[in-house]
């Protein structure tokens, strides 16, 4: 064996062994659990049940289930009408602006989501800045109730999730061939067509990563709905992790990790097939 052939086995071997112990591994115990009992006393017992998935399918959970839904998809809704406008700003302003805009906009990730939360708190609590600020302007007699509400949640949401959905589309539009926008104008084509028939279809591939890995973060995050929502917020991600460090179901919490990660798993392979059939349509519009 040669000693390339013995660094690449390395390279390819090491990330290979990291993913099945740490990730495999663990995923699959988790798989395990769902089929067990739950035992105050030892955590589970080896009796195998498929209660647990009957329970899941409870009113109480498909309620948690809808709520978490709704709250991603109004995520991804409103996170997409706010990332386009400034994704398509940034690829058409000078570069050195864009790269001050780009260091801006990435300077959060240098701070831990869960610091940024806590600002939040200061920010919306009712002695807060932004009470302190309305009141002060006399805009509002009285504190606004945001924290603890699910309008705190959305917007905390989209406030961490916002550069998720910003940089797919700015890589995106980035790579848009003016040309095409410059032909359709001068066959006559008014901005809103050019917009409608050539930017959007053009860009669609941005468009689903982003509102991918915003809709999918969106599900499982559950620090943010404990944070700013309080115990009047329930999604799956608060779910899961009250079936296993509150009531100690591991069981049920197991069970619901499960069919979440199905889900994500199904939404992934949407975002793949749906990634081809848009490439395919830009080479056809190309042509």
């Amino acid at each position: 064996m040669t000693r390339g052939s013995r660094f690449r086995n390395f390279a390819v071997g090491s990330p290979m062994l990291w993913i099945a112990v740490f990730v495999v591994v663990p995923y699959l115990i988790v798989v395990l659990f769902s089929f067990l009992t739950r035992d105050p006393e030892d955590i589970v017992s080896w009796t195998f049940t498929l209660e647990n998935y009957r329970d899941i399918f409870s009113p109480v959970f498909l309620k948690v289930c809808r709520n978490s839904l709704v709250l991603a998809l109004g995520t991804t809704a409103l996170t997409l009408l706010l990332a386009y406008p400034f994704a398509y700003i940034l690829t058409r302003i000078d570069e050195n602006i864009r790269r001050f805009l780009l260091v801006l906009m990435i300077i959060p990730f240098w701070t831990s989501s869960l610091i940024r939360t806590y600002a939040l708190i200061i920010l919306f609590k009712a002695n807060g800045l932004l009470n302190t600020f309305l009141l002060s302007t006399g805009l509002i007699s009285e504190p606004l109730s945001i924290l603890y509400t699910e309008t705190a949640v959305f917007i905390g949401l989209v406030y961490t999730l916002l550069p998720f959905m910003i940089l797919p589309l700015y890589a995106s539009l980035l790579k848009l061939d003016r040309r095409l926008m410059e032909a359709a104008r001068d066959l006559g084509a008014t901005s809103r067509h050019v917009f409608f028939h050539i930017v959007l279809p053009l860009t669609l591939p941005g468009i689903i990563a982003g509102s991918t890995m915003v809709f999918l973060p969106a599900l499982g995050l559950f620090y943010i709905p404990d944070l700013l929502g309080g115990a009047r917020s329930m999604l799956i991600g608060n779910f899961i992790k009250n079936q296993f460090l509150t009531t100690s179901h591991w069981p049920l919490g197991s069970a619901a990790s499960v069919v979440l990660t199905l889900l994500m798993v199904m939404l992934l392979v949407w975002f793949f097939i749906s990634t081809r059939r848009a490439h395919s349509g830009d080479m056809e519009a190309v042509r």
